[in-house]
């Protein structure tokens, strides 16, 4: 099974769920808090090295910022 994400404005939104219903698709309806977790999530899983840090480090690297 696959999935898609769209965003778009309420009417938008409802339009493409009942659409998305009518074809026999589960719908989940996320807020944005729970979009921007997938987005990050999602970011983060792509930019894995599989290197581990320290703690000094990273904080270290936030003092410079």
């Amino acid at each position: 099974m696959s999935a898609i994400i769209i965003r778009a404005d309420n009417q938008g939104n409802k339009i493409l769920s009942e659409l998305a219903k009518k074809l026999g698709a589960d719908v989940l309806t996320l807020n944005d808090q729970q979009f921007d977790d997938i987005a990050l999530g999602t970011l983060m899983e792509n930019q894995k090295t599989g290197q581990t840090v320290t703690r000094e480090e990273i904080f270290r690297k936030l003092k410079k910022s």
